[in-house]
């Protein structure tokens, strides 16, 4: 069975996808699943940025295993195609045997959302008893889109919503689309809430822009040469990750800042923090994200499950 894109679309919703995230990030980190490292090469298609890689991400959790090939091609953004292309495969635990093979960007796309929006509701109480109401989204993208979606759902409080990018025509857009208004990166990255989802392969959110009590989403800059955040940023919050070995082992923010991740969000979601640590009331707390092949085998699993229903 192949399910497509479109078909994919029809399927998956957040409302669905948002309590699995959640369920998968707390079965990770209490050591229900089985997933190693990713694969990653790189294609030697361009020189520098633009050399794109193929990753392989398998897993195995529940009922059923998944292997995710996805691919990151920056140069894809001036050809008009995705930079991110995937396909994943869903087996049957019992017998080995194929379930389901289905389009994975759409999958890979929501997800991503759906794991900040998880790290939202877990995390902004704790700076935020009332909620926090302004929200600043650094980059104009596809996943800057999809998050705008998912993080209202799990946080309604959020009322302003200030868009920055690179390209001031593309932040106006996607404001004028979303109920949101484009603004200057000073005015974005002094949210109480900052989304960092761009493609940028240095820095473009500092410490020095942030207010002093923030909770900060950063999606992008996958891969342990590139950032998104400054020194700053990194090393005066208090850090969450999906896993503590894969962002300090893949995230350029985390490996080139020296920064030291205090928990995994599957930690914080049960309640299981280590001993001897604590979530602040105070100050900022950063949720660094670079995406599990757990969090593309509950979306697959969704999918195939609505499509059998």
């Amino acid at each position: 069975m192949y399910i497509p894109e479109h078909e994919v679309r029809e399927l998956l919703t957040f409302d669905a996808l948002i309590p699995a995230i959640r369920e998968a990030l707390i079965d990770f980190s209490a050591g229900r699943v089985i997933q190693p490292a990713r694969m990653i090469l790189r294609a030697g298609n361009a020189e520098g940025y633009n050399n794109g890689w193929f990753a392989v991400m398998p897993v195995i959790a529940g009922d059923v295993m998944a292997v995710k090939s996805v691919t990151y091609f920056p140069g894809n953004a001036a050809l008009g195609l995705h930079t991110h292309m995937a396909t994943i495969e869903l087996k049957s635990r019992q017998t080995g045997e194929p379930l389901a093979v289905m389009d994975g960007r759409l999958i890979t796309e929501m997800r991503t959302a759906a794991v900040s929006a998880v790290a939202l509701e877990a995390l902004a109480p704790a700076l935020f008893p009332a909620g926090p109401v302004s929200l600043g989204v650094l980059g104009s993208g596809v996943q800057a889109r999809s998050h705008l979606k998912a993080l209202r759902m799990v946080c309604p409080t959020l009322r302003d919503v200030r868009i920055w990018s690179r390209t001031r025509a593309n932040a106006e857009r996607l404001a004028s689309e979303t109920g949101a208004r484009a603004a200057s990166i000073d005015d974005a990255s002094s949210a109480d809430v900052v989304l960092a989802a761009t493609s940028s392969p240095t820095p473009v959110l500092e410490g020095r822009r942030l207010a002093g009590r923030a909770v900060i989403l950063a999606v992008g800059a996958v891969g342990a040469t590139l950032r998104e955040l400054d020194d700053e940023a990194m090393r005066t919050s208090w850090l969450v990750a999906e896993s503590r070995d894969a962002a300090e082992r893949e995230a350029g923010d985390v490996v080139l800042s020296g920064a030291r991740v205090k928990a995994e969000i599957g930690e914080v979601l049960a309640d299981s923090l280590p001993a001897g640590v604590a979530m602040p009331r105070e100050g900022r707390i950063l949720f660094k994200s670079i995406g599990m092949g757990v969090e593309d085998l509950a979306g697959a699993r969704l999918v195939w499950s609505a499509k059998n229903a």
